[in-house]
């Protein structure tokens, strides 16, 4: 391990493909409302790890084995369903544009930018945004094409993790089609879930100041099961920092008054929807038209 603390979300990424595993293996035992709750499971778990384990795993590999970040890679795409490769391929472009406001083109350099469906430099609604923002991605073949312009070897690697992907829910299908087909719609409910997380670690941020392009909430329990998620406009400054050194970053920070403009809030991002001060702004009335399906 390059940190110690990094066994934690190691040993959280194999819990969670051994989840997957169970469900699927244990499936003809369980009754309809408990396959229902290990739905609900699978979308939680989704979303956790989109925004704790395999966030981090961009950020900061887990081993100094390149063999076992590979292994882990593959772990992690084959339990959210998504290539890690090509989802830390967006993930940088977020941080690129750090949830930039659309130019004059109405592009963004952030792929996922909350205010990239807006209007007039405000944040598109919250709705749309949750329940579109996994229908509007790129499809892995474009990704993919993306990421071999500057990293070939990514691509490939990429590429792996997708067909890997597709062969292990292709098996899991025949063996079991009834599981599979239950399942799919908490897969999209998953990737809702971050989009929900998202949505709120940005909405009302300052693209356009470094120290406050996120939006933080030091809620204990949600940091302590997100990893220090948390703590997102320190994050935004300082990408690369552990995600155990949170706490210490925030304290640099507000010493050197980096922090007076951040935004914060008391209630963990995904439940936004019910803070007070999210609620206080001001987004767009819709979203754009010409976007609403795709970009």
């Amino acid at each position: 391990m390059k940190n110690p603390w990094d066994a934690v979300p190691a040993a959280m990424a194999l819990g969670q493909f051994a989840y997957v595993i169970a469900v699927f293996v244990f499936w003809n035992h369980l009754s309809w409302p408990q396959r229902a709750l290990a739905g609900l499971g699978w979308s939680f778990c989704i979303g956790w790890s989109l925004d704790s384990i395999a966030h981090n795993f961009i950020h900061n590999k887990f081993f100094f084995s390149e063999k076992l970040n590979i292994a882990m890679s593959f772990v992690i795409s084959w339990t959210l369903g998504i290539s890690q490769v090509m989802h830390e391929h967006i993930h940088w472009r977020h941080h690129a544009g750090n949830a930039d406001y659309p130019d004059q083109q109405g592009q963004t350099i952030d792929p996922i930018s909350v205010y990239k469906f807006g209007a007039d430099r405000k944040a598109e609604p919250m709705i749309s945004y949750v329940f579109l923002a996994f229908l509007r991605d790129d499809d892995p073949f474009t990704i993919a094409r993306e990421i071999a312009v500057r990293r070939p070897g990514a691509a490939t690697m990429a590429r792996w993790e997708f067909w890997t992907l597709m062969a292990f829910w292709a098996v899991l299908l025949a063996l079991n089609w009834q599981c599979v087909l239950f399942m799919a719609p908490f897969y999209y409910l998953g990737h809702c879930f971050s989009a929900l997380i998202a949505y709120y670690e940005h909405l009302g941020a300052n693209p356009e100041k470094p120290t406050a392009t996120g939006v933080s909430t030091y809620e204990p329990i949600y940091n302590f099961i997100f990893l220090n998620n948390g703590y997102h406009a320190e994050h935004h400054f300082r990408p690369k920092r552990h995600w155990s050194e949170m706490e210490t970053l925030r304290r640099e920070m507000s010493l050197k008054g980096q922090l007076a403009d951040t935004r914060t809030m008391k209630l963990p991002h995904f439940l936004g929807f019910l803070e007070p001060s999210c609620l206080r702004v001001p987004t767009a009335k819709k979203p754009k038209a010409a976007h609403a399906l795709g970009s």
